[in-house]
């Protein structure tokens, strides 16, 4: 086979490290930036925080900042150094015959310093709440082993989801416990009568039979309720209340008071017990937006904007190799070290500065675009808006925008949005306007709410409705947005 040459051509697509990196900054909320921060800074002894209110009484010009950050190490003037600083001990600024408010230490008041106690919250969770029931039962070793297994396998809804048998099989394999699942269905009943009411239950059903049990063995009345939910589930699940009825004998005022003591019962029994301990969630907006007097103002959370250098240390360690006359092998390994960590400081305080440009970039073309709901806060106010849209904007690429838009919240008059929530597709009116979803979903949401339950709208009526206020809409998409909204069937929002 004879050799030859031939031209080709391709496209391939490569990404710089710089570029992978602000892709991934890109990604971090501002709750966890300043880790990632403080994360490189441990990393690269380069890299510094500015010194801040320390620059205020020094005679020095501006120093490398996100301002100048695109600038190259070779730029630096090593021959300027206005840095330098008399160094002092602190121990002649100590002396005991001090006036008090000068001294680096109070001896009057020694503990005010030394001593201090912080306190801070002590939770239980519902776990532990269950282990601290457990204790009170009087059990053999081995069972008490079982018995907190068990309790182990109970989720934070305070269900026992788990098979009698895997459970036997996890106790034999994990601690060599070899027992029947009698024993452990055994205990499983004195587990279920713990508080809260219900804890332990395999099902909906059985929790709610547990605590109409603790209801009767405290001589409450509850017999219908038992057996409806012993013998009539399925009926009360779907609502069927005139099977129910007519089972049970009952009119829609007696139907009424028993389905009243059913719906009192709390059907996730752990689910309060649980959230206790997990009470403190706290959402840190990226950015603000504020209506001054009519115009829109947007700003991004100073935790975005961190004021970032090139450590002094570093530069000095340059200077004084360009001062010095013999330059060895070492020494220029060890500014190579040098050259290649202040390389990266400055890529890092790049990379801050145009993951700044591009939120605040990004977040203006939102706002542009969704002004009057800025405005006003009206939900149908919203337009269609996608992704593509704001890529077209601003210049960026579809996927960069996404990554802003994904766990970013901006703060509003009108509360504390995720990005996400601007975002929607779009469906024309009869007028050929062109409306965002959103804004039918809104429509439609007020209309089951406003509907009477005794008598709910089915999704034909909601789409006909829909129809006559102009929107063009189909009923299956009625059916999905109600899902979207997790709004039931008619059939079971019907009340009595």
């Amino acid at each position: 086979m004879a050799l030859s040459q031939g031209l080709r051509q391709k496209q391939q697509l490569k990404m710089l490290p710089q570029q992978i990196q602000l892709m991934k900054m890109l990604q971090v909320p501002t709750a966890y930036l300043e880790d990632r921060i403080k994360e490189e800074i441990e990393e690269n002894p380069a890299l510094e925080l500015s010194a801040g209110e320390e620059d205020a009484w020094e005679n020095t010009e501006s120093t490398d900042t996100v301002a100048d950050a695109d600038d190259k190490v070779e730029e630096i003037d090593f021959e300027k150094d206005p840095f330098e600083l008399d160094t002092f001990e602190a121990s002649d600024y100590a002396d005991n015959d001090d006036v008090a408010e000068y001294k680096l230490r109070d001896d009057n008041y020694p503990e005010m310093d030394d001593k201090q106690v912080m306190p801070y919250r002590v939770e239980t969770s519902f776990h532990d709440l269950l282990i601290d029931q457990l204790g009170m039962l009087e059990l053999s070793d081995e069972d008490r082993k079982i018995a907190e297994q068990i309790v182990g396998s109970i989720d934070d809804d305070g269900y026992l989801r788990r098979e009698v048998a895997s459970i036997v099989d996890d106790l034999a394999f994990r601690q060599s416990i070899y027992t029947e699942e009698k024993k452990v269905r055994a205990l499983i009943e004195q587990i279920q009568q713990f508080d809260p009411p219900g804890v332990c239950a395999r099902d909906l059903q059985e929790c709610l039979y547990i605590q109409l049990k603790r209801q009767a063995a405290e001589g409450k009345e509850v017999s219908k309720a038992l057996e409806i939910i012993t013998h009539y589930f399925e009926e009360f699940t779907r609502k069927h209340f005139d099977r129910i009825e007519k089972a049970l004998g009952l009119d829609d005022e007696g139907l009424k008071e028993v389905m009243g003591q059913i719906t009192k019962l709390n059907p996730r029994p752990g689910g309060q017990a649980a959230s206790e301990g997990n009470s403190n969630h706290y959402i840190i907006p990226d950015f603000f937006v504020l209506n001054n007097g009519g115009e829109l103002e947007l700003t991004l959370n100073s935790r975005n904007a961190p004021d970032l250098r090139i450590s002094d240390g570093y530069k000095e360690m340059l200077r004084d190799y360009e001062r010095g006359s013999k330059k060895d092998k070492r020494q220029k390994e060890a500014v190579l070290f040098i050259r290649q960590k202040i390389d990266s400081a400055k890529w890092f305080i790049d990379i801050i500065k145009q993951r700044q440009e591009t939120l605040y970039n990004t977040m203006h073309a939102i706002m542009t675009h969704q002004h009057e709901f800025f405005m006003t806060g009206d939900e149908t106010s919203l337009k269609p808006m996608i992704l593509k849209d704001i890529a077209e904007v601003t210049g960026l690429d579809i996927s960069t925008v996404s990554r802003v838009a994904n766990s970013k919240y901006v703060q509003t008059e009108f509360g504390t949005l995720l990005l996400k929530f601007f975002f929607s597709e779009g469906m024309s009116t009869d007028s050929g306007e062109e409306v965002s979803t959103r804004e039918v979903k809104k429509i439609l949401s007020e209309m089951v709410e406003a509907e009477d339950k005794h008598k709910p709208l089915s999704d034909d009526v909601l789409t006909d409705m829909l129809q006559e206020k102009g929107y063009n809409i189909a009923r299956r998409t009625v059916a999905k947005y109600r899902e979207q909204l997790n709004i039931p069937v008619a059939r079971l929002r019907k009340e009595l």
